[in-house]
């Protein structure tokens, strides 16, 4: 019996139609005793018609004007007892209410997103420039993850760690929103550095899936770790790598001169280079053009790489018989009370 109570046990409120009817009974069959309880009067009604005096409860309007205050006593007994039967054959129709309790849980992936910061972030291609760019997308993907560990890698000529694998995503978004390319002095880009670290992040974790987002948008020409051999010891690690070309190549639109004219330069990428540590990695390839494409590249990933989602389900069942059973006790404790004294008497006279 488990006794979760909205109102005391002596409240009205259990007499309510819409409490009753928010029950599930478990033992319905015995509601079809109410219908017994009339003909159970009505079995009490004739027997008292043949060995004793009479008393008709059907009276003529005539009569009703006439009706004293000991006729309407009469009525409390047979009142009481069958109160005490209602209650009775509601209990043994044992309400009930089930709540539903959902848990959900997830085994977390471990995601580093290893972001180029380089001087060359800053051509225009992408509005305002790839790095906005990049940052923007980047926190759209974080906000659509759920329990999974997620680390920052930045780098340049250099790398290293801007966040730690965390579920704290409010301090991943400030992480974001506060990198800029004065973060590393040395420029060039550091691709094997960047796999390195993230590679060192990753190396103690516990977790089944473990991927890196590598964005960059030139060649790797600095660092002292070869991006492939890089790429063999996260796959070494189990660590699949989706790697990302943002920009264009060619003739791109860098900054302003003195006198505010758009400036260009020319744009090299290193695409086979970051093809092959997608596929040494067991990753994706994935070339962005512009701000949208770029856009299309997180959502697929994220698609790709979705947390598996356990859930369970507890079913809360509360039983509510012993409520009736108590007004049944109550009342019927009433009915001897009215038999045991002189109300017997004025109520039988």
């Amino acid at each position: 019996m488990t006794e979760s109570l909205d109102f005391p046990w002596y409240s009205l409120h259990w007499f309510n139609p819409a409490v009753l009817r928010s029950f599930t009974f478990t033992q319905p069959q015995w509601l079809y005793g109410i219908i017994a309880i009339p003909l159970l009067f009505l079995l009490r009604h004739f027997w008292h018609r043949r060995f004793s005096k009479p008393f008709s409860l059907s009276l003529t309007a005539t009569e009703w004007q006439n009706v004293s205050g000991k006729h309407i006593l009469r009525l409390i007994q047979p009142l009481l007892l069958t109160f005490v039967l209602l209650l009775i054959i509601v209990a043994l129709a044992r309400p009930q209410r089930t709540s539903e309790k959902t848990e959900q849980w997830t085994e977390g992936i471990d995601i580093i997103l290893a972001i180029d910061i380089s001087r060359s972030m800053q051509i225009e291609d992408f509005s305002p420039n790839r790095l906005e760019a990049a940052k923007r997308v980047a926190i759209d993907f974080i906000n659509g993850r759920f329990q999974d560990r997620i680390g920052i890698v930045v780098f340049s000529g250099d790398a290293y760690s801007l966040a730690p694998l965390t579920t704290d995503y409010d301090l991943l978004r400030a992480y974001i929103k506060t990198m800029d390319f004065s973060l590393i002095e040395a420029t060039g880009t550091a691709i094997g550095s960047a796999l390195a670290v993230m590679i060192n992040r990753m190396k103690e974790s516990p977790s089944r899936s473990k991927i890196c987002i590598l964005l960059s948008d030139g060649d790797s020409n600095a660092g002292n770790i070869d991006p492939l051999t890089a790429a063999e010891l996260a796959a070494s690690q189990a660590i699949k790598v989706y790697t990302i070309i943002i920009g264009k190549e060619g003739r791109v639109p860098f900054g302003k001169d003195f006198f505010g004219r758009t400036q260009y330069l020319e744009n090299t990428v290193d695409e086979s280079t970051m093809r092959e540590i997608a596929n040494i990695t067991g990753g994706r390839f994935y070339r962005a053009t512009d701000s949208r494409a770029l856009e299309q590249v997180f959502d697929e990933i994220d698609r790709l790489e979705k947390s598996e989602i356990k859930e369970s389900r507890y079913l809360n069942t509360a039983d509510y018989y012993f409520i009736y059973l108590r007004w049944a006790l109550l009342i019927y404790l009433l009915w001897l009370f009215s038999k045991s004294t002189f109300l017997n008497n004025l109520l039988q006279d």
